[in-house]
């Protein structure tokens, strides 16, 4: 049976994506189609920085859950954030640590675009090889088709506007697009932190564990990643990059779909809520940790 519960109003939900809505337009502002092609000359560090995110961060994810002392909400909120797309974060982070800012973005671009199919059937894919989730994820009785409507309405279509904009409205684009990621930003912020302050005593109760839990899997998705695109002898700006697009989720996202589909379950909603607080602190150590250490160009 599934854990406490967050409780939300029809209007606070609809705020809420609306909010995450509006988030993407303003990555999409960012993002050109040529983004999709530019690289073309370097698949192999495309095609490690997808597997290492699509793949990698959900496989560690399920070893991590089979290992640690987590609750089946942390679980499944663990899951579901590890197979959400990359933060627009990772962006500003890999500039830090002078990684390949033009495969971060691109990265970030087919991650985003993505998400709206390959986030869900992740989910239930990685979910339906531990039996223990895969009954946890029966009891919420999610509907597939409502979830994939929804991806498509706050994921898709806010990205191909924002894209459209960016590429037929290039100077409109240039002047709203940092107001925009500002404005959408602190309104997250404020819903998360309304959230938390209505529901002080769950939050309190699950933070602890939650904490080291979301520590250990941020941080393992970091060097795991990192190290992975080294083993395949990607150049070093590309490990650095593959790491910091692993690491940084858009634990947004993850947030609306446990209020919408999960029932505001409190162990999943905590985790991803911490998660997208520690994954700026742990991606602004990394990067400005690399950052430091000279890269000869590669490109």
């Amino acid at each position: 049976m599934p854990e406490t519960s967050i409780q939300f109003s029809e209007n606070s939900l609809t705020v809420l994506n609306i909010c995450l809505a509006f988030i993407m337009f303003g990555v999409a502002l960012d993002i050109r189609w040529s983004h999709f092609t530019q690289l073309v000359g370097q698949k192999k560090a495309i095609v490690t920085g997808l597997v290492s995110q699509i793949i990698l961060l959900p496989l560690l994810t399920l070893l991590l859950i089979l290992v640690l002392p987590v609750s089946s909400g942390m679980a499944l909120g663990m899951l579901l954030v590890a197979c959400c797309p990359g933060g627009n974060v990772s962006n500003f982070f890999t500039q830090i640590a002078r990684g390949h800012v033009a495969l971060s973005v691109t990265l970030t671009a087919f991650s985003s675009l993505g998400a709206f199919l390959i986030t869900p059937l992740s989910f239930f894919f990685w979910g339906s090889i531990l039996p223990s989730l895969t009954t946890e994820i029966k009891s919420f009785e999610i509907d597939l088709g409502s979830l994939l409507l929804n991806m498509v309405a706050i994921l898709l279509i806010p990205l191909i506007v924002g894209m459209t904009v960016a590429t037929r409205l290039p100077g409109l684009s240039l002047k709203i697009a940092k107001p925009v990621r500002i404005i959408s930003m602190l309104m997250l912020i404020g819903f998360i932190v309304a959230a938390v302050l209505n529901n002080q005593e769950a939050f309190v109760v699950h933070l602890g564990s939650v904490f080291w839990i979301v520590l250990i899997h941020n941080g393992l998705a970091l060097l795991l990643a990192y190290y992975f695109s080294k083993a395949l002898n990607n150049p070093e700006e590309v490990n650095r990059t593959v790491a910091i697009e692993t690491g940084i989720q858009n634990s947004g996202l993850a947030l609306i779909l446990i209020f919408t589909f999960f029932d505001g379950n409190t162990a999943m909603a905590v985790v991803a809520a911490w998660w997208g607080v520690w994954h700026l602190i742990s991606g602004l150590a990394f990067s400005s940790i690399m950052g430091k250490r000279k890269v000869v160009p590669q490109y």
